[in-house]
């Protein structure tokens, strides 16, 4: 350990690296237990594919989809279109269809909602809750019925749509490895260093996914994207860690080389990883759940990949240490001066006209065409879900359904609201127990009384008016039974309900025509009412001749709360539908856009403060970023390109936690260059010295989000991807060849505002023989051997690091004091 302590000071930090290295038997034994473990429970991992789950509880769609789940049964169901078959056919298959064990109704007409252009719509519904898994075995018979027809089926049973996704991502995610593969032997100088890499990241994916059902339920679209993009973001500390140890193994054996490249990376990776988790730390704050949700799992991503490398990776190295010596090849990454010319050059040139850029770009991003549902967006890929649903759309005109839900118990206000909305020109049906028809032009809720009751079933009024008085002494109006029963009216659906139940109790007996025709009305009446009624609340369905989502029909769900508040109280009434969902989503990205955008900020110039102590670089750095932001979201609005809007959350703030790293990068050598050399060879050497760990990590990044924008179905995942790797593309661009011009321009105002010195300053003053390795900023007198590590011969008085200086013998040997000795033994 002597020539280590020599290299990296002997400390706390060196005993713990040390211990990491040589017990790497024992980590080794621990990830394989724990990549065991990950391997099983990733499959316990409860994912969630609706977007309205992650609304807040406060949203109209939260709170009305959380009422209906208490009040009404929502029975399972598919659409089938079938092509190519004439309309004889089509009533075969239907009878066909009803006549299946388990599905109440095919249902299919004449119209041109049912049969159009030679093709007929079948919507089928299941006798069981969606929820019910006989409702998958169901679905899975109807799709062998139609096996043998052209057909198209959509439904929103089961996770087909996720299982899609998963299967794209797979691909992506092969994909994604083997550019990193071919990246990292570019950017490598042995190949054996790309196994170190991939098994170091490679056990921390892993572990990522099988820690994931501690979390209960992930979203679909962090369960699909975490991966690729902990790949993209993290693969740097690796990479610093390799190169440490590199540079240190030119001087040091491999054991001690590993050593002291662990204690050197340990603050060095922390503080990189800072940047990144703070942009992220901006998506817990967000009231759409779903970047809490990303925000957490990718938090948690980047802590397990941190440990993945300064636990294991130390072993690794050791275990491969050999074969990377033997397997060194030419470097690949050419050294770009050309770049650093032109940036000095061009820095008062390219420096002002990038604040005229980045203004535009800010006016420009603000009219970006948000979009909050899928109707609006078509995705580079179509998968089978989505292709039969669009043959549908093809075929069949759909009006867009909203469910309004209200107080039950009053029959008649329910029918004076569904007269109400009909009479509404966007409105183009409404189904409600008031308006159902039942038997011989009566709808559920119409009210009979004997006499009509007798003559609709054709039974003796005498009867008729046995099966009221029953009704009323259960009823508890004893007041009818004793004034007579001749104006005594009950609803339809009601005395239905009565009379079967009786029936079924053995207290009236019918005839069998009767009776069979009581058990059909029943199961209808149920049907109806199991779906419409509630024990505290009814729904009925609007149909509304309006796109999903538009400024129009966002108005008119207001429209539709106003109707009904002239029947039933503003806080007991509920919209709930797509329409909904999306504009309550919109609300909240009126939100979580200041919040995410503000936070990220704050967050990443909290890091900044502390890397750089000064408060001009920060600035610089989160402007420049910022500005990449601004630019990359005027690309879809100069195109007129809707964006989903999770994809600027979500890509804003990895974009100012990640990509800024590319600006530190740059920004940390210039400074540390700055003080030894010119502001043009200064910036020179920074650019040849950054490309290499810029162009790893950035196309890792941009092609790892440009694979996923170009190769998934799913609109979401779609815009994440496409602005995430066109932004990382533009942050590139942007930090290669604009930062160094600004820093250039700004080497003044970052000196300025560099807050070290307006710190108190405590001088040391020491004499003799001294060797130095830390900040001084003093006088020093005397003959100086060294640039940035010195070995001082002669006085100094001056202000020091804490243990910067070690007092040497004339051999060059280190001189404990009595002082330090007896703080040693306290």
């Amino acid at each position: 350990m002597e020539n280590s302590e020599a290299k990296g000071g002997n400390s706390v930090m060196l005993k713990i690296c040390a211990f990491i290295v040589d017990k790497r038997n024992l980590f080794f034994l621990i990830y394989a237990i724990l990549c065991i473990f990950a391997a099983i429970s990733r499959n316990w991992v409860s994912v969630e594919n609706q977007l309205s789950e992650y609304l807040p509880e406060t949203s109209e769609t939260w709170r009305g989809l959380k009422l209906m789940e208490e009040q009404f049964t929502t029975y399972g169901s598919t659409k089938v279109m079938v092509a190519n078959i004439s309309y004889d056919q089509a009533l075969l298959i239907q009878e066909d269809l009803e006549n299946m064990d388990g599905i109440f109704s095919a249902e299919l007409d004449d119209s041109d909602k049912h049969y159009n252009n030679g093709s007929a719509l079948f919507n089928i519904t299941f006798d069981y809750d969606e929820k019910d898994d006989t409702c998958l075995e169901l679905l899975e018979k109807v799709k062998e019925y139609f096996e043998n027809y052209d057909c198209y089926l959509s439904t929103t049973l089961g996770d087909t749509q996720s299982e899609l996704i998963n299967q794209e991502m797979s691909v992506i995610s092969v994909l994604v490895v083997f550019v990193v593969v071919g990246v990292l032997l570019l950017t490598s100088q042995a190949y054996a260093e790309v196994p170190v890499l991939l098994l170091t990241f490679g056990s921390a994916a892993l572990v990522q996914m099988g820690t994931n059902f501690l979390l209960g339920t992930i979203s679909f679209v962090s369960d699909s994207v975490t991966i690729v993009l902990q790949l993209a973001l993290s693969v740097d500390y690796a990479v610093i860690f390799l190169n440490r140890y590199k540079e240190e193994h030119a001087e040091l054996p491999y054991r001690e080389a590993c050593i002291v490249a662990l204690s050197k990376s340990i603050p060095e990776i922390s503080g990189s990883s800072l940047t990144t988790i703070g942009g992220l730390i901006a998506m817990l704050f967000m009231q759409f759940g779903i970047g809490r949700d990303m925000g957490i799992v990718l938090i948690k991503a980047i802590l397990l990949s941190l440990l993945s490398v300064f636990l294991l990776m130390p072993g690794i190295i050791m275990l491969f240490a050999g074969l990377m010596e033997k397997t060194q090849h030419k470097n690949f990454v050419p050294q770009i001066p050309f770049v650093g010319k032109f940036a000095y050059a061009t820095r008062y040139l390219i420096a002002p006209a990038f604040v005229v850029v980045i203004i535009v770009a800010s006016r420009i991003s603000a009219r970006t065409p948000y979009v909050y549902g899928y109707s609006q967006i078509t995705p580079p890929l179509l998968n089978d879900v989505q292709k039969a649903q669009n043959m549908q759309d093809d075929n069949f005109n759909s009006d867009n359904m909203v469910a309004l839900v209200f107080p039950s118990g009053d029959y008649d206000k329910e029918k004076r609201l569904i007269e109400d909305l009909l009479a509404e020109d966007k409105v183009t049906s409404v189904t409600g127990l008031a308006n159902t028809e039942a038997l011989g032009g009566y709808t559920l809720t119409d009210k009979l009384t004997p006499r009509q009751f007798s003559e609709l079933l054709n039974i003796d009024y005498e009867i008729a008016e046995l099966v009221y008085t029953a009704y009323a002494v259960n009823d508890e109006d004893y007041a009818k039974v004793v004034n007579g029963l001749a104006n005594y009216k009950v609803p339809l659906i009601d005395m239905f309900m009565f009379v079967y139940q009786e029936v079924d109790e053995g207290y009236v007996t019918l005839s069998d025509e009767l009776m069979d025709k009581l058990s059909d009305a029943d199961r209808m009446m149920n049907f109806a009412k199991q779906q419409l009624q509630g024990p505290e609340y009814s729904r009925v369905l609007v149909y509304l001749n309006l796109p999903q989502e538009s400024d129009e029909t966002f108005a008119f769900l207001q429209k539709i709360h106003r109707i009904t508040e002239k029947y039933y109280d503003a806080d007991k009434i509920y919209v709930v539908g797509e329409s909904v969902s999306q504009y309550d989503l919109k609300k909240c990205f009126d939100r979580d856009n200041k919040v995410t955008s503000i936070i990220s900020i704050l967050a990443v110039l909290v890091v900044l403060l502390f890397t750089f102590k000064s408060a001009g670089m920060p600035v610089l750095l989160i402007a420049v970023i910022q500005g990449c932001i601004w630019i990359n979201f005027s690309v879809p609005a100069l195109q007129h390109d809707n964006l989903f809007f999770l994809g600027y959350l979500i890509v804003s703030s990895i974009q100012m936690g990640a990509n800024i790293d590319y600006a530190i990068v740059i920004a940390g050598r210039y400074t540390e260059l700055r003080e030894k050399m010119g502001k043009k060879e200064a910036i020179i050497s920074t650019m040849n010295l950054s490309f290499p760990t810029i162009i790893t990590s950035g196309t890792m990044l941009a092609v790892a989000g440009t694979l996923i924008g170009k190769m998934t179905s799913d609109c979401a995942i779609y815009g994440i991807g496409k602005c995430l790797g066109r932004g990382t593309i533009i942050s590139i661009l942007i930090t290669m060849f604009v930062l160094p011009q600004i820093l250039l321009v700004g080497d003044k105002v970052i000196e300025l505002t560099a807050f070290v010195m307006n710190m108190p300053i405590q001088t040391k003053q020491k004499a003799g023989i001294m060797r130095i390795d830390g900040l001084v900023r003093g006088h020093i007198d005397g003959n100086i051997n060294g640039v940035v590590h010195a070995v001082v011969r002669g006085n100094i008085s001056a202000y020091v690091d804490n243990d910067a200086i070690k007092m040497l013998d004339e051999n060059g040997e280190e001189v404990t004091t009595m002082a330090e000795t007896a703080g040693e033994e306290s």
